[in-house]
C-alpha cells in the first residue's frame, strides 16, 4: 500500500511539475503575457520537479527490481514444475517397463509430435514407432495419446497443494 501511495505522490509532482514547464514555455512562445511569479515560489517549483524526477528514477528503479525478483522466482519455479514432470514421467515410463527407445517414443508422444516426425527425429520407420507406441498404450492400460497424456495430467493434478480456504472474518 505504501509503494502504490509512493508511486501516485510521484507520478502527481511529476505531473504538476511538467504542466508548470510546458505552460510556461507555451505561453513564451505563443507570446502571451502573464505577470511573473515570485523567484522564491518559481525555485520551489524548479526544486519540486527535480525532486520528482529523482523520485520517478527511483521508483522505477524499484519497479525494475521488483519485476526482475519476480522473473527469476517464476523462471525457478517453471524449472522445479519441469524437473517433477520429467521425474513423474521417468517413474510411470518404469512402472510400467517401458524400454529405452519406447520411453523416448513415449517422451515424443506426450510433446505432441506426428509419428512422421518420431520415426525422423529417431531414425526407424513410421511402422516401428507405430509398433512402440501400441505397446506403451497397452502397457499404460490407454487407448491413444490423449489418454496417455491425461494420465500426466491428473498426476500433476493430484501432486498439487489444494488451494486454501479464505479466512473466517472475525467481526
Amino acid at each position: 500500500m505504501r509503494l502504490k501511495v509512493f508511486v501516485l505522490v510521484t507520478l502527481a509532482v511529476q505531473v504538476l511539475c511538467a504542466f508548470f514547464f510546458i505552460s510556461d514555455i507555451l505561453l513564451s512562445v505563443l507570446g502571451i503575457y502573464i505577470p511573473p511569479i515570485n523567484w522564491q515560489l518559481r525555485e520551489y517549483i524548479e526544486l519540486g520537479a527535480a525532486l520528482g524526477l529523482v523520485l520517478g528514477i527511483v521508483s522505477g528503479g524499484l519497479a525494475l527490481a521488483r519485476s526482475m525478483r519476480d522473473q527469476r522466482q517464476a523462471e525457478e519455479k517453471l524449472r522445479r514444475a519441469s524437473g517433477a514432470f520429467m521425474d513423474l514421467l521417468r517413474e510411470r515410463f518404469g512402472e510400467w517397463g517401458l524400454t529405452p527407445a519406447e520411453a523416448d517414443v513415449a517422451l515424443f508422444a506426450i510433446k505432441g509430435m506426428s509419428t512422421a516426425e518420431i520415426a525422423g527425429l529417431r531414425n526407424t520407420s513410421e511402422g516401428t514407432v507405430k509398433a512402440q507406441t501400441n505397446a506403451i498404450f497397452r502397457k499404460a492400460g490407454v487407448s491413444g495419446r490423449p489418454q496417455l497424456l491425461s494420465l500426466f495430467i491428473e498426476d500433476l493434478m493430484d501432486a498439487a497443494p489444494a488451494p486454501s480456504p479464505p479466512l473466517a472474518r472475525v467481526g
